[in-house]
This record gives C-alpha cells, sequence and structure tokens, in this order.
C-alpha cells in the first residue's frame, strides 16, 4: 500500500515495528478526548440505508451522509484527536488461525470498495486522519490505541455498532451507536448482559459470535453464560469447574473446552500492537 498524502491515510510503510509507545510519543501533558471512529462499521451501516442498487450514485449519496455522520459525531463528541481506523484488505492473523472466520459474510459491494479513497478524501477535507495497516484489523487497531491513551488518563469514544468493543468499557473508555444516539458504558452492558465489560470477551467465547462465525459451546446462550460467569467469573474457571456442572449443560462445556478456549481467542481484542504512530498525528482543531 502507498501513502496517499492527499488524504492523510496513514499505512505501516516507514514506520518501524517494534518501536515502543512512550510519553513524549503520547503525552500526558494535556487532557485527550480521543475519537476513534470505526470507519467500515459507519460507511456500511450507511451505505446499507441508501436506497437502489449498488451503483456510483448509490456510493456518491452515501459518502455525502456519511459525512454528516461524522460532522455530527465530532460536534457531540469535541475531541482534541481523532481517528478514522480501516480494515486491512489483507486477510489477518485471525484467518491463519481459523479458517471459517467470517465466512459468509456479505462481502462488500464493488462499487462502494472502488471509491473508498473518495471517503478518505472527505475525511481529510475535515480534518480527521484515516489510517489503514496491512494485515490489521481495525478492532485490534482502535483497541491498542484506546487502551494506550486511557494509561495516560485520556478519555476515548469509540463509535462503532460493533458489540466487541464493549470488553474495552472502563472508565475512560466508552462505546457510542452513532446511529441510535446511544452511549454504552458499564452501567449499559450490565443492565443488558448481567455481566461486567471485561467478562465480554468470555461471554461471546461461551455464547459464539455469529457476527463472525465463530462458535462457542453449543447449548449455552446469553443467560446461562451470563449465569456461568456470574458463578465462575472468568472462562478459565468455569472449564475449569466443568467436572461439577451438572447434567448436559457441564456435558457440552467439557466437550467443546477447546472451542471456548479458540473461540476466547479470537473475540479477545488486541491491545498491545507496536503501531508506530505518533497522537499529534491524529491532532484535532476544531
Amino acid at each position: 500500500m502507498e501513502k496517499n498524502s492527499s488524504c492523510q491515510c496513514i499505512t505501516y510503510m516507514g514506520v518501524r515495528p517494534g518501536k515502543h509507545c512512550d510519553s513524549k510519543r503520547w503525552g500526558n501533558s494535556m487532557t485527550i478526548n480521543f475519537l476513534l471512529i470505526d470507519a467500515l462499521n459507519m460507511i456500511r451501516r450507511v451505505y446499507a440505508a441508501q436506497p437502489g442498487e449498488d451503483s456510483p450514485e448509490r456510493v456518491e449519496y452515501a459518502r455525502t451522509s456519511t459525512i454528516q455522520s461524522l460532522q455530527r459525531a465530532l460536534r457531540e463528541s469535541r475531541p482534541t484527536h481523532v481517528c478514522c481506523v480501516f480494515d486491512s484488505q489483507e486477510p489477518c492473523w485471525r484467518h491463519d488461525m481459523y479458517a471459517g472466520y467470517k465466512a459468509g459474510r456479505m462481502p462488500m459491494p464493488d462499487a462502494l470498495q472502488e471509491k473508498l479513497s473518495g471517503f478518505k478524501k472527505a475525511f481529510s477535507d475535515l480534518g480527521v486522519s484515516s489510517i489503514e495497516i496491512p494485515t490489521l484489523e481495525a478492532d485490534d487497531v482502535i483497541a491498542t490505541l484506546a487502551c494506550k491513551v486511557a494509561l495516560r488518563n485520556g478519555h476515548i469514544i469509540i463509535l462503532s455498532t460493533d458489540k466487541v468493543f464493549y470488553q474495552l468499557i472502563s472508565e475512560h473508555i466508552t462505546i457510542r451507536d452513532h446511529f441510535n444516539k446511544q452511549n454504552i458504558d458499564y452501567s449499559s452492558i450490565m443492565d443488558k448482559f448481567g455481566i461486567r465489560p471485561d467478562q465480554f470477551a468470555d461471554f461471546l467465547a461461551l455464547t459464539g459470535d455469529s457476527t463472525n462465525n465463530i462458535g462457542g459451546v453449543p447449548s449455552v446462550g446469553k443467560k446461562t453464560a451470563a449465569r456461568l460467569l456470574s458463578q465462575f467469573d472468568t472462562l478459565d474457571d468455569v472449564l475449569s469447574a466443568a467436572h461439577i456442572i451438572p447434567g448436559k449443560l457441564g456435558d457440552m462445556i467439557r466437550s467443546h473446552n477447546k472451542d471456548a478456549r479458540t473461540a476466547q481467542t479470537l473475540v479477545r481484542l488486541r491491545i498491545d500492537l507496536e503501531l508506530g504512530l505518533n497522537l499529534r498525528t491524529f491532532r484535532y482543531g476544531h
């Protein structure tokens, strides 16, 4: 991939992997309000809402609507820093680990795929940088950026409807469902699922994540998973206690131990990537 200076699209070329994040690069002398946007989640949601067949005209309508959505998000969150993070078009480590990852998901329409650069250019015109790092999913890049800023007492809003981000929620990290105009925080997860945000990856490991074609433990639904985590706290503890869980449920957990551990690895977001990025790149001027 090339560096597209016209849209400030940062790729991994020219960045030294393994370079550690330090206070000079990420800073702690100012209050950081970082808006991280799951770019394709937003674009594809907007595109799907447009009427008509796949076509350049539909893409143009989606681009206009996406710009309006981004402008609204900027007004509402008033960030000091902002970044639109795109998925790499190349397979990621999850595909290497599990061949069925995202199998059956509808591919991006060709008309939209061909015009993504136009979205990045439009974001740049608003003063918003876009990044796309080969072989990395946006989810892991967003998680790493969010956690690095959170460690420095910054405040992060992740704009996405993808529930996988729920595991990151903390006093510093909030998920924003832009389309339903809803902030999702600690209380939201407790009220809806009956678990803590830090248990959410284990919750998905038990129930599975159908969006990404990740199986969990058969017959374990949301209520059962919440009950198990309420009783045993973590997936590791659930699996260790499987021999004392009676009936069909215990049998299923014991026989699908490996599947649950695989699912846990797949749904757990990476927060330790060495991206080699400088926070100043994402500074936003109101």
